[in-house]
């Protein structure tokens, strides 16, 4: 099993303090919103890799390239953009820690922000991630779908920032991840409940924390501790 503490939007301040940890993760996902630094000490302390999406509230990381000689954009030098030491997951797939994620970060396009995308343009985001995916590890499933939004229905409110992506549900077939692990809507004193979203995925909504172990390649999963909200 591999343990992973998933967090995303508010800040859990106590556990920059290792406290309200039942034992320390092996990985760490950021769902997005989440100050990198937040994310650095979380990595950190646990001494775990991180991986990470942007969310809508988050810089554009967009046109960064990280080479043999360091950080640029558009060709020319600069520093690290996102969480030092973290994996940008956002439109592709990567292995860490043994477990197989896809990422796909951002919103519904609401305002001129960065990370916001209309139904379309995350359409064709997620149609990308598919064919990386295939190249990757070709039919090889993802243990974990991470994502700054919910899937459209699961989990998702009406208004025009927080309405999930409709285009999740056909990516979802696709991918056929035993998670998908997204931050976005926020609880507000809530105990949002995991769905199920297609046939066998369960939906996660990780604002807070959640901590939980997960069997790569198989579908058996146990949440540990949770907390929704900060």
């Amino acid at each position: 099993m591999v343990r992973v503490l998933a967090v995303a939007d508010e800040v859990v301040e106590s556990l920059t303090f290792g406290v309200g940890l039942d034992a320390k993760p092996d990985v760490i996902l950021g769902a997005g919103d989440l100050p990198f630094d937040y994310l650095e000490v979380l990595s950190e302390l646990c001494d775990a890799p991180c991986v990470f999406v942007p969310g809508n509230h988050d810089r554009d990381l967009h046109g960064y390239r990280e080479g043999r000689g360091g950080w640029t954009r558009a060709g020319l030098p600069t520093s690290n953009p996102g969480p030092n030491g973290a994996v940008n997951a956002d439109g592709r797939t990567v292995t860490v820690g043994g477990l197989r994620i896809s990422g796909l970060g951002g919103s519904r396009r609401y305002n001129p922000g960065p990370n916001q995308y209309t139904d379309t343009q995350q359409r064709l985001r997620g149609w990308r991630l598919r064919c990386t995916a295939a190249l990757t590890r070709g039919d090889a499933r993802p243990d974990i779908l991470l994502t700054h939004s919910p899937a459209r229905g699961v989990g998702d409110a009406d208004d025009a920032c927080h309405r999930g992506f409709d285009c999740f549900h056909p990516l979802i077939r696709s991918l056929d991840p035993t998670l998908l692990v997204h931050g976005h809507v926020h609880p507000y004193g809530r105990s949002p409940r995991d769905r199920m979203v297609g046939e066998a995925t369960i939906s996660m909504n990780v604002v807070g924390y959640c901590e939980f172990d997960i069997e790569p390649g198989t579908r058996e999963f146990e949440v540990v501790r949770r907390r929704h909200g900060a």
